[in-house]
């Protein structure tokens, strides 16, 4: 039986994984969980209605209630009806057609944020480059101040550490406060948009709350907080992860540096190849068959993202970086109801950052080793030096 919190999963996943996946596509974890490995088990469950996004508080619940609130209210921890009411409110924020139009100003920040980069040194291209650029975006969007973003990601991590396996009691206290803190920084936003509205998100969904039609106050907070650390964690480690593999395949590099194959292409390789979210929880509403396993009502699955991301019966050499891998079904962004609300703002900021440092950069190459975070399910790098000519 698999064990989700076992030091080899934050070292390297993909040898564990390749076990798992070879042991059957639904194994039970030694904590009772069903564990989906393979890419057809994991679409299957993300597909299926009756497997939803179910929250359950941490406890003690009077403690983490800030914690809890955050989660409880918000559109990734809800199923219809609720959660179609709150996608549809931010549906057309993240319609393909509105994300593009965005397209011009995100090119000009990716620009002046490459002009300051020194090229004397080794430099940090995660916290120079990949970790403001996303919270930037993300916050012009909802109209939050830009030079908030080293206090909005280190809410967003002391958050999102609460996902991992075997959480301590310093995690938990780290996320409450958190929690309270970012809350309520967020709800003076709300204030000050509502006194001083604005050319943003946060005003759009203040007018459809006083049309009667909108999120409560504890609705809007908790989808504020989400998009900020959805919009930072996930584009992030995705930067971080993808660049890695590909300064560390120089072939691979050479195919994109030379345009035998498109950033926007070799992007979703980057993706796929080192998962940034390896594990995503889905709930048995009722009893389901999942690929002849007999799941009880209220029973957990945990679906291995990056395991179905490197199934051999989906993907040819599925342990080989190729940038030019056509098709490339990965199921980074999800699959089904919770599909990624903000996948085209993230696949085009990803896409013109990564451009730009390429283009920019044409020497770039890794400065020594990066460092892992410890942590497995939101995987990703503490820091990658790089030097840049």
């Amino acid at each position: 039986m698999p064990d989700l919190s076992a030091a080899a999963l934050v070292v390297d996943p993909y040898p564990l994984l390749a076990e798992l996946r070879g042991a059957g596509p639904m194994l039970r974890a030694d904590d009772g969980r069903w564990v989906a490995t393979t890419h057809a088990a994991v679409s299957a469950v993300l597909r299926d209605r009756r497997l939803g996004r179910l929250w359950t508080d941490w406890e003690p619940a009077e403690h983490m209630e800030p914690f809890n609130a955050l989660h409880r209210h918000q559109l990734m921890e809800n199923e219809p009806p609720e959660h179609t009411r709150m996608r549809k409110l931010l549906a057309g924020a993240f319609g393909r057609g509105h994300v593009e139009r965005m397209r011009p100003r995100i090119e000009d920040l990716a620009a002046s944020m490459l002009d300051d980069l020194p090229t004397d040194a080794p430099v940090d291209i995660l916290a120079s480059y990949a970790e403001p650029m996303p919270v930037f975006v993300i916050a012009d969007l909802l109209g939050v101040p830009r030079e908030d973003h080293e206090r909005l990601r280190d809410w967003s991590q002391a958050i999102v550490h609460m996902y991992e396996q075997g959480v301590d009691t310093s995690v938990r206290e780290a996320a409450v406060t958190a929690s309270e803190e970012f809350a309520a920084y967020v709800r003076d936003v709300v204030e000050r948009r509502r006194r001083e509205p604005g050319d943003d998100l946060v005003t759009d969904l203040l007018a459809e709350r006083e049309q009667g039609r909108g999120f409560s106050e504890d609705e809007l907070v908790a989808t504020v907080v989400l998009l900020l650390n959805a919009g930072h964690e996930a584009s992030v480690n995705v930067f971080g992860n993808g660049i890695h593999a590909l300064l560390s395949h120089p072939a691979e590099l050479d195919r994109v540096r030379s345009g035998e194959v498109d950033v926007a292409t070799a992007l979703e390789e980057m993706i796929r190849f080192d998962a940034p979210l390896q594990m995503f929880e889905r709930t048995a509403t009722v009893d389901v068959e999942v690929a002849g396993a007999s799941v009880r009502a209220g029973e957990k699955v945990a679906c291995l993202m990056g395991s179905a991301n490197r199934d051999a019966d989906v993907f040819a050499a599925a342990d080989t970086f190729d940038v030019g891998r056509s098709p490339n079904p990965h199921v980074g962004f999800g699959l089904g109801l919770h599909f990624c609300l903000g996948a085209p703002l993230a696949r085009l900021e990803l896409e013109i950052t990564v451009r730009q440092l390429l283009e920019r950069f044409p020497d770039l190459a890794l400065s020594g080793r990066a460092p892992r975070r410890p942590t497995w399910v939101l995987r990703g790098f503490e820091s990658i030096e790089v030097t840049l000519t």
